[in-house]
């Protein structure tokens, strides 16, 4: 299955050959002619998958098939945070040099003139977290009314935000009519179930890999420390040996990453640190270095852990093991995208074994043990003893009776 034979021409066609885009991925062929059909559109898809140009192609399409271009906001993609909304906004911007669209991204963190001062433009695609756009709509300054076309992305992570509601407010403002198209990562869970079914009538429900799976071309591994400086030490070992290459490396926690990123500095390796506390033009400009390669080690917390569609991330280490399956799932996607290898490393310390084990029982799977000769730790993986079953049924309490001595005569 070539892109030309799902419905996509050019100049969309060669820009995708440029960017390295050579084969549609699963999700991408079930998607995108869902989505042409004018049919309601529920996709469910691990990290990783192609998602995003599953649901940007179409968009883009439809604006290039138009014979005169249109100064009506028709299309609308909601989003759970900034960075995620002007990761699209390049991703569109990299789609399409050669065509006149306009992505105008309206988040919180920005001054409003300075958003909206292009959504008069021809042909614009509009990226919006719901609580600026519903700003922006009830004081009567972007106008909703021509809307044909609504996708939701990242859904259960809205839902995770507390934006459920939001995004129901939002839509109850656009003309019947509209298509909607919901992505996300995991169906699963009730709320979710509840909330597809208010937004979405007589949806395609699409799903490829359910959502405690990774993409298979990562080789997943877990190095054991002992200590804070065991621990530095095979980090160092793990970046110095990748040279160059796109390094992402997760805390948990904010304090971590800014002392991490000052000891890799103290030992004169390029790295950066990105956390939820820096100014949305500070990210902005540490990510755009890190796509473009000047910066080749980024330390962050999970604020980047979403949305984050960087080509050819060589490796994610897990300085901190997170505390969740999902999460773990959501870090590692960061590398091994649309096909390509990926490395996923784990740091784990004596105290990591509960979170360790609830991860693996996410993946279904045990994460094989790598060691330095050089950097062997002293504190290895205590092995699960299961408890031998007892022969004899178990009684309860209550059911249990004492026989009584018979009298000795």
């Amino acid at each position: 299955m070539q892109f030309n034979h799902l419905s996509i021409d050019e100049p969309l066609l060669g820009r995708l050959h440029h960017i390295g885009y050579r084969q549609p991925t699963a999700v991408q062929v079930a998607a995108i002619p869902a989505i042409f059909s004018g049919n309601n559109v529920l996709v469910s898809a691990a990290t990783g998958t192609g998602k995003t140009a599953a649901y940007l192609l179409p968009l883009l399409q439809r604006l290039h098939d138009r014979t005169y271009p249109t100064r009506h906001i028709t299309q609308l993609i909601l989003v759970p945070t900034r960075e995620l909304a002007f990761q699209l906004q390049y991703m569109i911007q990299q789609l399409s040099p050669d065509m006149t669209v306009n992505p105008v991204t309206l988040t919180g963190g920005m001054t409003i003139a300075g958003q909206i001062k292009h959504s008069n433009n021809d042909n614009v695609i509009l990226i919006a977290t719901p609580g600026r756009i519903l700003k922006l709509t009830a004081d009567n300054i972007i106008d909703l009314s021509q809307i044909k076309t609504v996708v939701i992305d990242e859904a259960d992570r809205l839902l995770d935000l507390g934006l459920g509601p939001d995004v129901l407010t939002l839509l109850d403002l656009i003309p019947p009519g509209y298509q909607a198209c919901l992505f996300s990562a995991t169906l699963a869970g009730k709320g979710v179930e509840d909330y597809y079914q208010r937004l979405l009538v007589a949806a395609d429900i699409i799903t490829i890999d359910p959502a405690n799976q990774y993409a298979k071309t990562i080789q997943q591994t877990v190095y054991y420390a002992d200590n804070l400086s065991h621990k530095q030490a095979l980090l160092y070992r793990l970046l110095t040996l990748a040279k160059q290459a796109h390094s992402l490396v997760f805390c948990n926690k904010k304090q971590t990453v800014i002392a991490l990123g000052q000891w890799l500095q103290s030992r004169q390796l390029s790295a950066q640190v990105l956390h939820g506390d820096q100014s949305q033009s500070t990210r902005r400009d540490k990510l755009r270095k890190y796509r473009q390669g000047r910066i080749p080690i980024l330390v962050a917390t999970d604020v980047a852990a979403r949305g984050l569609d960087i080509a050819n991330i060589y490796q994610v280490i897990n300085f901190d093991i997170p505390i969740r399956g999902d999460i773990y799932i959501h870090r590692i996607g960061r590398t091994g995208r649309a096909g390509s290898e990926g490395k996923a490393i784990s740091l784990v310390e004596a105290h990591d074994s509960k979170p360790l084990s609830r991860i693996e029982y996410h993946l279904k799977y045990q994460l094989p043990v790598k060691q330095f000769t050089d950097l062997k730790p002293k504190n290895k993986r205590k092995s699960t003893k299961k408890k031998k079953k007892s022969s004899s049924p178990y009684i309860a309490k209550k059911d249990r009776t004492t026989s009584k001595p018979s009298p000795s005569r």
